[in-house]
């Protein structure tokens, strides 16, 4: 810590820390239009201007050192101030009361007010550039853009896609999508960065526009004649009296404007924001203070909410009579589905009910769901969709470290010297989290490998990309587990003191060696080699995996010799290192946290323990099943078999998700009583006997948990729809109906409950979550959580981890004469899964309208395919119509085919092959024949889709550019270059 003055006060810093940051915290006020402590210096505005020992200096740019004192008033420095805000308002006109941006929270109307200046001494240049509307989220004024710069470090250095840039050496500079494209055909994504972070109105959401303001809405001629009648004023009257009606327009705002803060309900990333409303209109998403994701969303998180009010919502009860639905009221249809359940138990015994519940509902909602099972049922048939994805990541880990989570928070991820990631495609499926990863690799050197089978970006990105043969990751792994052993490469001194079972591992590595792993897998010696060098000369390693391992055969063995490589290698117990199974929905970390599986009541404490049982039998006063239920690929087989009588299921569209579809409709259509809870009639709601209407997360208060095992409060944003209601309140009034005595009035109450009988949560309060507060579990009793995990120990009664014995499997479904190609199966970033969210809103439709197939140059050349070619897909289980689409981001004989259908859903063509272990399907061993159909359409990604631009990568704003321009010279006093420390 140092001492400086500021105006005379002595303050205490670190060494080194931004001078605008200490100056801020010291509560001086000093304009600072460019400046965003999530983006850093920009240096464009020169507004921050500060006078230190007689010279002028940026106040963002400038390091804080011992002594140093600062005047942030003089006149030498309030002059630089106001030249600077005068040059930015010759970009800029101030019409404020009619500015859907004027919300109190516009950085140049509150510079102006700060500064107080009354009269515009430089004048207004009109740009001869027109508004861009060709994005359906967002447009851009270059009339308004003051170039301050913010959107082009935000879309180059925080969400790195690089499409924005200023060319400074224009005449007239703007803002540029891929150097001069429109925004919609260019390389944007619609993250929504470049909104999130402008200081005025230059980019809007077009979801404000005509909504946000009390005169907003008024035909474009009619605002431009008032701001006309304003500029002719401002002579006059001064900006000041302008203003003070603006600002009273402004606070009429907030009686009608709600933020509320939520957590996004895709991926398990888990990012946070305040949703903007009026009514039940959402405004806009606003990311700022969320502990994951701070100013970054993606496509999805920042504008796919249209389906919340989508006239598709369910909003009554749906009973089958005869093959057809009708609508029923609350009590008939609950009734119904309590006698229902009450007969099957009766007759055939509880085991012949079973429970699924949803990744995408709440802690409160799972924890419920189970709990009826269990304590109301009796039954241990419970479980969610982790089955079909993260199942086999989870048992991994509890082999080899002991808690089934990531080892460590993004921000660890950031800090490791190499990344490898392997069966992610992560920029599309974990977008912001990828983000972080991006920019660790660009700014600060860190060292990236993928192993995939797909060139998508994070592949290209990456210093070395590997194509091993489908379903070989474990043998390279192990391969290079075995070479960093046998060549003394491994940290035997970490060995030493925290692993246990060393020897019978180095056995079981006896066949892995070099040369076979690069015959099995298809890479090379030296390729292995350097995968080997690379780990071992980076500070920090940390493994990020997601579907393209856990959904194999071998999709357990392949997630423990990670973990495994990780523990030869030291890569736990510090930031920067450890094993990352990225989640793939917002809760379906939290789902099985929480209880929803057969084999563990909630916190993983398993079933079949007597003292963990005596526990929750006390708690709840019942007697409880000891013997693992079923799980979710084994109640299928059990409809089959005839001993599963009924399901109640809620969120989840089991029809299309599961592995082998065919197969899986099949046996929901034998099922006695189904009962379905959604808040869409969803395709699997077509085999229902009741539906139930539900209600999304902004229509209800509870948690979620990401994948960096982060706690989360959501708030209701809006009132229920009419006629549906929030999955926890349902699930109540089942088990009451069933003879339950349930009172739940809130979601905390549920919470207190789930605290203080699962030590893994004992600290867990809402009062600890309010607001953007999170917690990571585990969280002792006193509120302590571990964002990192193993600092002292891992979680076994020793304290040390256990590296796990592995052989190798051959994968299930390979091709054949007849089925020769292999299909593999993904996510696609505009959409989540099957789309029955994102297809609603019209903005994603409209860039990415329908699912398609990957073919390589190579296989369409052979073939006779293009762009739009219709396919007849055929797998050993099913077939389906698609659309390819020519890409070189597969090769060879691969085919790849995003989830996003219900029309055409890849999983008509996946088998009922899983992973011995876990159960989960091998979704991505599909081996199929492809036709050529004689139809020809256009293509299946239309010319405004993200893929098809040329991104313009540079090192942020380049303002050294701007400072080169013949018409830039330094505010204040005339000097003559400025002073940086």
């Amino acid at each position: 810590m140092i001492s400086l003055t500021i105006d005379g006060v002595v303050q205490e810093a670190t060494s080194g820390e931004r001078l605008i940051d200490v100056i801020n915290r010291a509560g001086v006020q000093i304009p600072q239009v460019c400046y965003h402590p999530q983006l850093g210096p920009i240096q464009t505005c020169d507004t921050c201007m500060v006078e230190i020992n007689g010279q002028l200096v940026r106040a963002c740019a400038t390091s804080v050192s011992a002594g140093m004192k600062v005047l942030t008033k003089s006149e030498k420095a309030g002059a630089a101030q106001r030249e600077a805000f005068d040059r930015i308002l010759t970009n800029h006109v101030l019409y404020c009361t009619v500015c859907d941006n004027n919300n109190g929270n516009c950085t140049v109307h509150n510079t102006e007010r700060l500064l107080g200046i009354e009269h515009q001494p430089i004048p207004y240049h009109s740009k001869p550039y027109e508004e861009d509307h060709t994005n359906p989220f967002y447009r851009y004024d270059p009339q308004q853009c003051i170039l301050c710069g913010r959107c082009v470090e935000a879309c180059q250095n925080v969400q790195v896609n690089e499409t924005l840039s200023i060319k400074w050496e224009d005449p007239h500079p703007r803002v540029l999508w891929d150097g001069g494209s429109t925004i919609g055909e260019s390389s944007c994504v619609s993250c929504g960065h470049c909104i999130t972070v402008c200081p005025c109105n230059a980019l809007m959401e077009k979801s404000m526009l005509g909504h946000a303001g009390f005169l907003t809405a008024l035909p474009k001629t009619t605002l431009s004649t008032m701001i006309d009648v304003v500029k002719g004023v401002e002579p006059e009257t001064g900006y000041g009296a302008i203003l003070k009606l603006s600002e009273a327009e402004s606070h009429m705002r907030e009686l009608r404007i709600r933020r509320t803060k939520t957590v996004c309900t895709y991926c398990g990333v888990g990012c946070s924001f305040d949703l903007w409303t009026k009514d039940r209109h959402i405004l806009k998403v606003e990311p700022l203070e969320g502990p994951t994701n701070g100013i970054s969303t993606c496509v999805k998180g920042k504008f796919g909410w249209d389906y919340v009010n989508s006239p598709d919502r369910l909003t009554k009860p749906l009973i089958r009579e005869g093959g057809k639905f009708r609508e029923a009221s609350w009590d008939e249809a609950l009734d119904l589905v309590a006698r229902k359940f009450a007969e099957i138990k009766a007759k055939n015994g509880p085991d012949s009910l079973a429970f699924v519940s949803s990744s995408k509902c709440t802690n409160e909602e799972s924890y419920l769901m189970q709990k009826l099972a269990r304590a109301v049922i009796g039954t241990n048939n419970m479980d969610n969709c982790s089955r079909y994805c993260q199942a086999p990541a989870t048992q991994g880990l509890f082999r080899t470290v002991g808690y089934g989570g990531d080892s460590g928070s993004i921000r660890d991820i950031e800090n490791a010297g190499l990344v490898i990631i392997i069966g992610s495609n992560t920029a599309e499926s974990h977008p912001v989290l990828a983000t972080r990863v991006k920019r660790a690799h660009k700014l600060r050197g860190q060292k990236l490998i993928v192993s995939d089978l797909r060139e998508h970006e994070m592949a290209k990105r990456a210093d070395l990309f590997l194509h091993p043969k489908p379903g070989t990751d474990m043998v390279w792994l192990s391969a290079v587990s075995r070479y960093l052993l046998d060549n003394g490469m491994a940290d035997t001194k970490f060995l030493d003191q925290w692993v246990n079972g060393l020897d019978e591992y180095k056995k079981s590595l006896a066949p892995f060696t070099m040369e076979f792993a690069a015959r099995t897998c298809g890479l090379s010696d030296d390729t292995l080699k350097k995968v080997a060098q690379m780990i071992v000369e980076a500070d920090g390693v940390s493994i990020l995996w997601a579907m393209g391992v856990t959904q194999h055969s071998m999709g357990s063995d392949t997630s423990t010799a990670i973990s495994n490589l990780l523990l030869i290698t030291g890569n736990y117990m510090r930031t920067g290192t450890g094993s990352y199974p990225l989640r793939g929905h917002n809760n379906v970390q939290g789902a099985s946290d929480h209880g929803a599986m057969p084999n563990n009541l909630p916190g993983y404490q398993s079933v079949n323990d007597p003292e963990v049982r005596s526990r929750f039998e006390a708690a709840w006063n019942v007697q409880l099943p000891s013997t693992k239920g079923l799980d979710n690929h084994e109640m299928i087989d059990a409809i089959h078999e005839g001993k599963l009588k009924a399901m109640y299921l809620f969120g989840e569209e089991i029809s299309l998700v599961d592995s082998n579809a065919n197969f899986v409709g099949d046996g929901l259509s034998k099922l006695e009583f189904f009962v379905m809870q959604d808040i869409f009639f969803s395709a699997s709601c077509q085999f229902a006997d009741v539906v139930l209407p539900a209600s999304p997360s902004l229509e209800k208060e509870g948690t979620f948990t990401s994948t960096e095992r982060r706690i989360q409060r959501l708030y209701e944003v809006f009132e229920p729809l009419e006629g549906s209601r929030p999955d926890w309140r349902i699930i109540q009034d089942v088990a009451n109906r069933l003879g339950a005595k349930w009172q739940y009035q809130h979601p905390s109450e549920i919470y207190r409950e789930i605290a203080s009988l699962t030590p893994l949560f004992a600290g867990v309060t809402y009062e600890r979550l309010e607001g953007f507060k999170s917690l990571q579990w585990p969280v002792a009793k006193d509120g302590t959580d571990q964002p990192l995990l193993y600092t002292k120990q891992f979680a076994f009664p020793d304290g040390k981890a256990r590296l796990f014995p592995l052989s190798q499997t051959e994968t299930t479904d390979q091709p054949n004469a007849e089925f020769d190609l292999h299909l593999n199966n993904g996510r696609l970033l505009e959409h989540f899964h099957e789309g029955n969210m994102t297809y609603k809103s019209e903005g994603i439709r409209e860039k990415t309208p329908d699912t398609f197939v990957e073919v390589s140059p190579e296989l369409a050349k052979e073939r006779g395919i293009q762009s739009g070619t219709w396919v007849q897909l055929t797998s050993r289980y099913g077939q389906l119509r698609v659309r390819a689409l020519v890409t070189d981001r597969v090769q060879g004989k691969e085919l790849y085919m995003p989830m996003n259908s219900v029309e055409s859903p890849v999983n008509r063509l996946t088998s009922s092959h899983t992973d011995p272990v876990t159960h989960t399907p091998a979704y991505k061993e599909a081996s199929v024949h492809l036709r050529v159909l004689p139809e020809v359409g256009e293509s299946p990604l239309p010319r405004i889709n993200h893929r098809f631009g040329h991104p313009t990568p540079q090192h942020g704003v380049e303002v050294e550019r701007k400072w080169k321009r013949a018409d830039y010279s330094l505010p204040g006093n005339g000097l003559v270059q400025i002073q940086t420390h």
